[in-house]
């Protein structure tokens, strides 16, 4: 059958119509038509000379079988061209080896063929399927696969977005960790600073007083030198006299020489009395503004038990018949201390031994007191806490704060014109957090032995004693 593209045509005439392949060694036979000399040979066996064509079954003598030059010719131009558009459309559809249509898939060696390599010995044994059958084969294994894949590529994607995601909060972590050691050093500067000041304060005081008191001693030394040197003059001159002027008033002369008596100086000790210590330890430094803070009953919760000199409180195991003042704590088992900061900077320390639960910071005096407390800043609270092993800082949402050493001992240190709130584990000596903000009115210390959780937390909280100044050391 004829068709519109001049290729396909000229492949049809350049195909055998008994295998349906390009002639192999092209023939014409006496009614006109070609075959390949093998092909017309096999239709033809037998004893007879006469055959009839296998195209048009006209009648024709076997021996009469003369090879088409031309046909060959052509034969080999629609092999180029058909291999030529093959490759034109993007395809290697024809096989390099035979110029053969690659119809077939060999499974074994994964690969196109064509009908002649399907018959030769390198794939005669081998599972061959047409190309088309084992490209829908293929497709629909392909297709199966796209699942799997999908499924890890989510996966993937998922993962790289949690990486990325503590990427930025690892590094969120680093840029508040910077953060936090360069304002501990920057405050721990200004303390050392003012401590500077002050200790140079005290040693001008302590030089003036001393070179005071040494030259007072220098000018009553001076002075008796030359009384004496003024009598040891008029003694010599008296010597030198005549013996009747030598003899006037002797006796009042040697009354005055023997009556002299130095006046030794006052001790002025030379030893400095301060020992000038510098300090580089933050604790050290916040020492001078360490006060004494205690526990005021009025705001306790009637369950709170609070020692009697009110450096202590624990939760009791039954509730007090208190008076319910306003200033009290109810239902929260809290309680505040009794002094209160409108200004200036104050250190204090808080035992907290093994509790298991508690609350520790400052407060506005004006929170209130009845009802569900809620610590956080913008409630007026400015507090850290422990609950079940994990330590946070109440802000707005609890911030967790990682805790190497399981503080004994908690420091709390205000600096109300900065507007700082600072934490600190005194076991170690670390740092474990700062509020910043803005205060107004009057700020309390804030305590909350928090509940017995099963008898573990039955221990109190403790308002660590303000030390007795170390001789030498200045106070502030």
């Amino acid at each position: 059958m004829a068709t519109d593209n001049p290729v396909e045509s000229l492949q049809e005439e350049a195909t055998c119509p008994i295998c349906l392949e390009y002639f192999k060694d092209p023939v014409i036979i006496d009614c006109g038509h070609n075959f390949c000399r093998a092909c017309i040979a096999q239709c033809w066996e037998g004893p007879d000379t006469a055959a009839s064509c296998p195209q048009c079954r006209e009648t024709v003598q076997q021996g009469n079988l003369r090879p088409n030059r031309q046909l060959a010719n052509v034969l080999e131009i629609a092999k180029q061209l058909s291999l030529q558009a093959a490759k034109g459309a993007g395809g290697e559809r024809v096989c390099g080896e035979h110029q053969e249509t690659l119809k077939l898939f060999c499974e074994e060696d994964q690969t196109s063929v064509c009908v002649v390599c399907h018959l030769s010995r390198a794939h005669r044994a081998h599972r061959v399927v047409p190309i088309e059958e084992a490209a829908q084969e293929y497709k629909v294994k392909l297709q199966g696969a796209l699942g799997p894949l999908r499924k890890e590529l989510e996966e993937a994607l998922a993962l790289m977005s949690k990486e990325k995601k503590k990427t930025t909060e690892w590094q969120g972590k680093v840029k508040n960790k910077r953060e936090m050691i360069a304002g501990e050093f920057n405050k721990l500067h200004t303390l050392l600073r003012e401590e500077e000041q002050l200790l140079l304060q005290s040693l001008e005081q302590e030089e003036r007083e001393t070179l005071q008191r040494l030259q007072e001693n220098v000018t009553k030394l001076s002075r008796q030198s030359s009384s004496l040197q003024q009598l040891i003059t008029e003694i010599e001159e008296k010597c030198q006299q005549p013996v009747a002027e030598l003899l006037k008033d002797v006796k009042s002369t040697l009354s005055r020489s023997e009556n002299v008596k130095l006046q030794e100086p006052e001790a002025v000790s030379t030893d400095l009395k301060n020992v000038y210590k510098i300090s580089l330890d933050m604790r050290e430094a916040l020492e001078r503004f360490r006060v004494d803070v205690t526990l005021d009953p009025d705001t306790a919760h009637p369950n709170l038990v609070l020692s009697e000199d009110r450096k202590r409180v624990r939760l009791g195991d039954r509730r007090q018949d208190l008076p319910d003042k306003p200033e009290r704590f109810d239902p929260c088992v809290c309680v505040l201390g009794a002094e209160g900061f409108a200004g200036g900077r104050r250190y204090w320390e808080v035992g907290v031994g093994d509790k298991t639960r508690w609350d520790l910071g400052v407060c506005r005096e004006s929170v209130s007191r009845k009802g569900e407390v809620t610590a956080s800043p913008g409630n007026g609270y400015w507090a850290v806490r422990l609950r079940d092993g994990g330590y946070e800082a109440l802000t707005s949402c609890p911030t967790p704060l990682p805790v190497s050493v399981r503080p004994g001992r908690v420091g709390i240190f205000l600096d109300y014109e900065a507007g700082e709130v600072s934490f600190y584990n005194v076991t170690d000596g670390s740092h474990l957090f700062t509020f910043t903000d803005t205060f107004s009115g009057t700020l309390r210390p804030y305590f909350c032995p928090g509940l017995n959780a099963g008898g573990e937390n039955v221990a109190p909280l403790i308002i660590c004693p303000v030390p007795a100044p170390a001789g030498g050391n200045l106070g502030p």
